[in-house]
C-alpha cells in the first residue's frame, strides 16, 4: 500500500511540475495553430502535425488558383517564384540570408545535386568524398553513386574523426547535423571550420535540426546544405526539400541536374544550357505546386517565433522527459542513448529497450505516438511548437505502465 501511495505522490508531483512549466511556456499559444487531438504526438521528427491554416490554403490553390485561373496562376498567383520565395521563408530558421535557398525536389535529389556540385567546386586533384558512417541510409546510397560518377573514392568516417581524416585529396564531406537514431547533435561550427581549412567543401544534412534548433549556416561558413520540410517544419507528407548554396559559391555551382527551370532563360528553349544566377541554378524541373504551397502555408506558424525560444523549450522538454522516465520506469528496462549534454543533443530522446518494436506498438495503442528504429530503439521527437510538458509527463508515465 505504501509503495502505491508513493507512486501516486510521485505522479502528483511531476504532474504539478508539468502544469507549472506549461503555464510559463512562452510558446504555448502556438499549439492552437495545429490540428491536434488527445494523442501525445512525439513523432514530429518523422512527420510534423498539420497546421490549421493549411487545409484552407490548399483548397484555395486547388479551387481558385488551379480551377479558375489555371495557367495564369504561374504569374498571377506567384507559382513560378515559389521555390525561391519559400526558400527565403526557411532561411531565417537555418541562419541564412535571403537568396541562398531554393525549395524543390526530395532530400535525396538535393543530396545528389549538392554532393556532385561540391566535388566540381573542389576542383582538380581532389578525388575523395568523406561521408558520415552513421548517416541515414539514403545519404550513403547517394554518396556512393556520386563517388562512382565523379571518379572519387568514398570513405565512411565517424563525424568525430573527420578532422583527422581530411587530407589534400578530400573534395567534399557529407555530414548530418543530428543523428537520426540517437538524437546526437554534431559540432557543425568546428567541423565546418576543419573542412574549410582543408580546402574541401562542406555539405550538411539538416533534416533533424532545421526547425528544432539554431543552425547558423551563414555565420559558420557552411558551403552547401540540404534538408526536408516534413519534420519540424511541418510541411506535410512528401513536402519538397530545399538546397542551400552559399552566396560566395553560387556563380561556380555546377548542378549535375541542369533542368529547364534552372536555365537563365527558361522560356528561351535554347538547345544549350546557361545556368540561372544565384541559388536558382539549384532548381531542376517544374515545381510541385500543390505540396509547395501547402508548405508555404505551414511556415506561417513561424511568424513571430524565435528559433532560440524553440531550442530552449526543446531542451527543457527533453530534460523533463528524461527526468520522468527515470522516476517512472522500472530500473534497467530502458537506457537513454541520447547525449545528456545540451550541446550534443538534438530534439529527440532515443531509448534502448528490449522488444522495442512491440513496446512502441503498445504505446501507440495507449495514445502515445513515437517510433521504432531497428533493432532496439524507441524514438521520441519533441516539436516545441505543439508538444507541452503535460504531454511529456504523460508519455513517460504510459511508457512505465507498458514496461511494468
Amino acid at each position: 500500500m505504501s509503495e502505491r501511495l508513493s507512486e501516486r505522490a510521485l505522479e502528483s508531483a511531476l504532474g504539478a511540475r508539468a502544469a507549472e512549466l506549461d503555464a510559463a511556456d512562452e510558446l504555448a499559444g502556438v499549439r492552437g495553430q495545429f490540428v491536434l487531438d488527445d494523442v501525445v504526438y512525439l513523432d514530429g521528427n518523422s512527420l510534423g502535425a498539420l497546421s490549421a491554416g493549411v487545409p484552407g490554403r490548399v483548397e484555395d490553390v486547388v479551387r481558385r488558383q488551379w480551377g479558375e485561373l489555371r495557367i495564369r496562376s504561374w504569374e498571377e498567383s506567384g507559382w513560378w517564384t515559389a521555390p525561391e520565395r519559400i526558400g527565403d521563408r526557411i532561411a531565417p530558421l537555418v541562419g541564412a540570408a535571403a537568396g541562398q535557398i531554393v525549395v524543390g525536389d526530395s532530400t535525396s535529389v538535393n543530396v545528389f545535386k549538392a554532393l556532385v556540385g561540391a566535388v566540381r567546386l573542389a576542383g582538380e586533384g581532389r578525388d575523395e568524398i568523406l561521408v558520415d558512417a552513421t548517416t541515414f541510409p539514403t545519404d550513403g546510397y547517394i554518396a556512393e553513386s556520386a563517388a562512382r560518377m565523379t571518379g572519387c573514392e568514398l570513405r565512411p568516417v565517424d563525424p568525430d574523426e573527420v578532422p583527422s581524416a581530411l587530407n589534400s585529396r578530400t573534395a567534399a564531406v557529407l555530414l548530418n547535423h543530428v543523428d537520426y537514431r540517437t538524437g546526437r547533435r554534431f559540432d557543425l561550427p568546428s567541423l565546418t571550420s576543419a573542412i574549410r581549412a582543408a580546402g574541401a567543401i562542406s555539405v550538411w544534412d539538416l533534416c533533424h535540426s532545421a526547425g528544432a534548433l539554431p543552425v547558423g549556416l551563414d555565420e559558420n561558413g557552411v558551403d552547401l546544405a540540404v534538408g526536408c520540410t516534413y519534420k519540424y517544419l511541418n510541411g506535410g507528407p512528401g513536402s519538397p526539400a530545399y538546397l542551400y548554396i552559399r552566396s560566395g559559391l553560387q556563380d561556380r555551382f555546377d548542378s549535375p541536374l541542369p533542368g529547364w527551370n534552372s536555365h537563365a532563360e527558361p522560356f528561351g528553349m535554347s538547345a544549350s544550357y546557361a545556368p540561372a544566377p544565384g541559388a536558382l541554378r539549384g532548381r531542376v524541373g517544374t515545381p510541385d505546386i500543390l505540396s509547395m504551397l501547402a508548405l508555404e502555408a505551414a511556415l506561417e506558424v513561424w511568424d513571430g517565433v524565435s528559433i532560440d525560444s524553440v531550442r530552449a523549450k526543446s531542451l527543457a522538454l527533453t530534460d523533463f522527459f528524461l527526468e520522468c522516465v527515470s522516476a517512472y520506469v522500472p530500473e534497467g528496462r530502458v537506457e537513454s542513448v541520447t547525449p545528456s549534454a545540451h550541446a550534443e543533443r538534438g530534439s529527440q530522446v532515443a531509448l534502448r529497450c528490449a522488444d522495442a518494436g512491440a513496446v512502441m506498438k503498445r504505446l501507440i495503442d495507449q495514445g502515445v505516438v513515437g517510433d521504432f528504429r531497428h533493432p532496439d530503439i524507441l524514438r521520441f521527437g519533441f516539436t516545441p511548437l505543439y508538444v507541452g510538458f503535460a504531454d511529456t509527463e504523460r508519455a513517460a508515465r504510459v511508457l512505465a505502465g507498458v514496461l511494468d
